[in-house]
């Protein structure tokens, strides 16, 4: 097969967007638009990439790694100035060199091969990726010749009352000849108003040397939204989330309000677990078949086993096994294990802790810093006193234990098996297993309180 090249243009800065972030490094459900970029040209058979980097450079090189080879455009002169610059790299490799944006999030693997396939197959010079749609003002028109190859490019200021009702606009995306491309570009001139070097030129080059320029128009014109601005990154999310939910539900996952969910790029789920609206699935998790995940429940970077329910409650960083079910409003932190069978009721907070199978909080108690055995009941209002101001320290609780409620288990401690803590304890010393451990001071019961104190109302009165 012809060797196949790649140049990703991600050099601007995007003053459009007002940010302190580099226009490419905007993420779109959970990924840098300029990730998605290269995730669909990494699928493309492409044998080298090379991107374009200026604004923001090292912070590019960080998110892809060496996915890509780089060149530095120091000054920004225009779209042909910014390939010219991969010279280095390309110039004089026999194949064919994609060119494509870092702010199209939205172009497939499937489009790219496509494109490549029909320029390949029709042996142009260039191909231009073009889309119709129905609406093509402030775009430039694709104009065909009589034998449907590409006559020219024209811009809406320079075009005819006939050409504007042309709706085949070209999308900025591009395969040339490589060869052919960078000779074109040593010709393209910064004659204009802005004094830059522009890429489309390359096309009416290569058709003033008589060479054969082609477009293909793609399947879905959603495909070719570049992100300029805010309102654009808005509409790349909503499409990018409505392509992940459907591919999802296609998979055997359901969604009571698929226009409400929100799930990023990388999160699995598993066949027949159930959505409802609000949810939001983010970065890495991972969650398996047959489980309930709640209206507004947000799970991050997270682990989910089969069977899990989890009911109006936030998840970071955490681990729950099956059969297990967590809500509502409780808090999972970073580094929670939840074992399987396990109940982490309403208000319940749990960080860096393991909870053993068949373990039960049902409400209202913090879990911090903790190994719990199996089958523990842990009381309403139970605290893991885990942090002197200084260092965190560990609690150790033995299966089949119970923490009666409003208790506090002061760490470091280790409580045995089937060691009973009585409610409204305070714990600072280990307790063996089987014993009773209880803190409570002396209950007294003062005989005609009532009179005294109305007694001692009446005599502040005075």
């Amino acid at each position: 097969m012809t060797k196949r090249m790649a140049v990703i243009l991600a050099a601007g800065k995007g003053t459009r967007m007002k940010s302190d972030l580099y226009k490419v490094m905007h993420p779109v459900n959970g990924l840098p638009m300029i990730d998605h970029v290269m995730r669909a040209v990494e699928q493309s058979d492409i044998d080298d990439i090379v991107t374009i980097v200026g604004h923001g450079a090292e912070m590019v090189k960080e998110a892809l790694g060496e996915r890509s080879q780089y060149a530095l455009q120091e000054e920004q002169l225009g779209t042909g100035h910014a390939v010219q610059q991969a010279a280095e790299q390309l110039e004089g490799v026999q194949g064919n060199t994609l060119v494509i944006c870092g702010d199209t999030p939205l172009l497939t693997s499937e489009t790219l091969s496509a494109l490549f396939k029909h320029h390949e197959e029709t042996g142009a010079k260039g191909t231009i990726l073009s889309s119709v749609i129905d609406n093509p003002t402030g775009y430039g028109r694709v104009i065909r010749a009589e034998d449907a190859s590409v006559s020219h490019i024209v811009e809406e200021k320079d075009a005819s009352d006939t050409e504007r009702q042309v709706q085949e606009i070209n999308t900025g995306t591009y395969v040339f000849d490589n060869q052919a491309l960078f000779d074109m570009l040593s010709k393209v001139s910064n004659d204009n108003a802005q004094g830059e070097y522009y890429l489309p030129d390359v096309i009416g080059l290569l058709k003033e040397a008589g060479e054969l320029v082609q477009a293909y128009p793609m399947a879905d014109a959603d495909e070719g939204l570049g992100v300029n601005d805010r309102i654009a990154l808005a509409e790349a999310t909503r499409i990018m989330t409505q392509r992940i939910n459907t591919w999802h539900m296609r998979q055997g996952v359901t969604f009571y309000s698929p226009e409400t969910t929100y799930i990023e790029a990388d999160v699995e789920i598993g066949s027949d677990t159930i959505l409802e609206s609000g949810v939001s699935l983010k970065g890495q998790t991972q969650i398996g078949s047959h489980c309930h995940i709640g209206a507004n429940s947000e799970i991050v970077d997270s682990t989910l086993a089969d069977h899990v329910r989890v009911t109006q409650s936030v998840i970071e960083h955490a681990k729950i096994a099956s059969h297990a079910d967590v809500g509502p409003f409780a808090h999972l932190r970073p580094q929670a294990d939840i074992g399987e069978g396990v109940h982490i009721g309403n208000f319940v907070e749990v960080k860096n802790a393991t909870i053993g199978k068949s373990t039960k909080a049902g409400h209202l108690a913090y879990i911090g810093d903790a190994d719990v055995g199996e089958n523990v009941n842990i009381g309403c209002g139970a605290i893991f006193v885990n942090f002197d101001g200084k260092h965190k320290f560990r609690s150790n609780i033995g299966d089949d234990a119970f923490i009666g409620s409003n208790s506090n288990i002061v760490a470091p401690i280790n409580i045995g098996d089937r060691a009973f803590i009585a409610a409204g304890s305070t714990i600072v010393e280990d307790v063996e297993d089987e014993q009773l451990a209880i803190t409570r001071s002396k209950q007294s019961n003062i005989e005609h309180y009532w009179d005294k104190l109305q007694k001692r109302w009446k005599e502040a009165e005075k």
